[in-house]
């Protein structure tokens, strides 16, 4: 196998390590390009003491700690601040800040097939991961994603074996700090999260809201990078989406999608020329009580990574 076969081979994954490194498909994306390029450039030199795949992680791993370097962490509304409760006192877009992106699962290969993967590429997971060091988080990702040797690590990062411990310490009583507990992660079984997946897409195009009430938890949180406000609780949440929701069907087109092994919603909105437009991809967090969490990034620009058109013609 050439190394243009190996690299298609793992350039799924690469683009998942490289995601849940910097927190942003962008720059996952510019990543595995550069990773790509410096394979190939390198190649000559590979002198196969390891697997191909483990020399092009090497060198996925080093394009982001690079990366890192000159960047800052991605991070979520709810990391900067406390929640807001007036729905007409929405802060403006806060696009100089360094948002989390989602992942389309579309660009990935079955998050279940690779050891821990589905979890930790989890939005709520990869939010928390952005909150260790660039070292600490490379590590974590390697030993307990990956579950590679700490001897292999140690290799990657040119450190030793103990550090290479030491630092998967620190790492996990980080994330510890930060990521939300295995039960807030757990979902329905798949016919019944489908359910009330499909409910609430209903709903929202609708604008109802006394079923869009009914299908969010008491504690639910809905969050609109790079809105820098977030509210949080069924009476907050159901004031926005009052505030902000016109009524009726018309003014919507919902697009059902995944993404970070999550349910997601693409969102259109329509103008009154009658064309649908881009508004925001909402990631879903579901539970057996319902929608615990919302995502909305309201960035047109993400709609292509998820295949779809930022406008659409007049439906006819």
């Amino acid at each position: 196998m050439n190394l243009e076969d190996e690299f298609a081979r793992y350039r799924a994954e690469l683009l998942a390590h490289c995601y849940r490194m910097l927190g942003s498909i962008h720059d996952a994306e510019d990543a595995v390009q550069e990773t790509c390029l410096r394979a190939w450039h390198g190649y000559a030199t590979f002198e196969h003491r390891s697997s191909v795949r483990t020399w092009l992680y090497r060198i996925a791993t080093r394009v982001c700690l690079n990366a890192l370097a000159h960047s800052s962490r991605r991070v979520v509304p709810s990391a900067l601040g406390a929640p807001g409760s007036d729905p007409d006192a929405i802060e403006a877009y806060a696009k100089e800040t360094a948002w989390l992106e989602p992942f389309p699962d579309r660009l990935g290969t079955d998050p279940a097939t690779l050891v821990g993967a589905r979890q930790s590429l989890r939005l709520a997971v990869v939010a928390a991961l952005q909150q260790l060091s660039p070292r600490q988080r490379a590590v974590l990702i390697f030993r307990d994603v990956l579950a590679w040797p700490a001897a292999e690590v140690a290799a990657v990062l040119e450190t030793t074996t103990v550090a290479v411990n030491s630092t998967l310490r620190r790492a996990r009583a980080e994330l510890a700090r930060h990521a939300p507990s295995e039960d807030l992660l757990s979902e329905p079984d798949e016919p019944v999260r489908r359910a009330l997946v499909d409910r609430y897409a209903d709903a929202f195009a609708r604008a109802d809201l006394a079923a869009l009430t009914g299908l969010l938890t008491e504690d639910v949180r809905w969050e609109m990078p790079p809105i820098p406000t977030w509210f949080v609780g069924r009476e907050a949440v159901t004031r926005l989406l009052a505030a902000k929701l016109l009524p009726g069907p018309e003014h919507r087109l919902i697009v059902r999608t995944s993404a970070n092994g999550q349910p997601a919603l693409a969102y259109y909105q329509r103008d009154p020329d009658g064309a649908w437009h881009a508004h925001s991809v909402q990631v879903l967090s579901v539970g057996d009580a319902g929608v615990r969490a919302v995502m909305a990034f309201h960035r047109a620009d993400l709609f292509p990574w998820f295949g779809l058109p930022i406008d659409r013609a007049p439906l006819t």
